[in-house]
């Protein structure tokens, strides 16, 4: 059963695709709302964590399961990577609702405001933790492959060592070398693709 009809019978009040859906994806969900309360300085107050547990399964199920039913699977989108991203912008909406409000444009000291002390050119929470995701699925796509493609891998992308110079190492031609590396980056890419990304 893929993750559509998983979730249609979810919100068709089958109580055992909704165990199931508990089962399955509360670890996930419960895990991310502790790394982003982690990425945001907040301690993993357990009381934090729970509070929005409960909340983002309540809106999951509230008006007849209506954020769940939102779910559509588009571009290949896995559940779990759908279920990543809604908990990431609950927990920030959650924690935007529980921090007292200050205007970032006001202006502070020599004329500056909040907005220009704050700005920071660094990488999103969002984005960081989609980052970390890419890297360590990349990391299980690796494993899988043959200990040849893996040595490829190493010599051409990670060293920088030229296809040429490795066909003239290994003796092969131009073209096997090409093929080679093409097919080792078609499974590298489907296998990406298989897990969401």
């Amino acid at each position: 059963m893929d993750d559509l009809e998983f979730v249609q019978r979810c919100v068709k009040g089958d109580s055992s695709s909704w165990d199931e859906f508990l089962t399955r994806y509360s670890r996930l969900i419960y895990s991310y709302i502790h790394r982003v309360l982690g990425s945001k300085g907040f301690s993993s107050s357990a009381n934090h964590i729970q509070d929005i547990f409960q909340e983002l399964f309540s809106s999951l199920i509230e008006n007849d399961y209506k954020k769940l039913r939102s779910y559509k699977a588009l571009n290949g989108c896995t559940l779990a990577s759908w279920l990543r991203q809604v908990t990431i912008n609950f927990t920030l909406d959650y924690l935007r609702r529980i921090k007292p409000t200050i205007s970032i444009d006001a202006e502070y000291e020599e004329g500056s405001s909040l907005k220009d002390i704050l700005t920071d050119g660094s990488i999103s929470v969002p984005e960081l933790i989609n980052q970390e995701e890419k890297l360590k699925s990349l990391k299980d796509c690796i494993e899988v492959l043959d200990n040849d493609e893996k040595y490829l891998l190493e010599l051409n992308i990670n060293q920088g060592v030229r296809l040429e110079t490795l066909r003239k190492a290994w003796k092969i031609s131009r073209g096997a070398i090409d093929m080679q590396k093409s097919r080792l980056m078609d499974k590298l890419r489907d296998c990406f693709k298989s897990k969401g990304f």
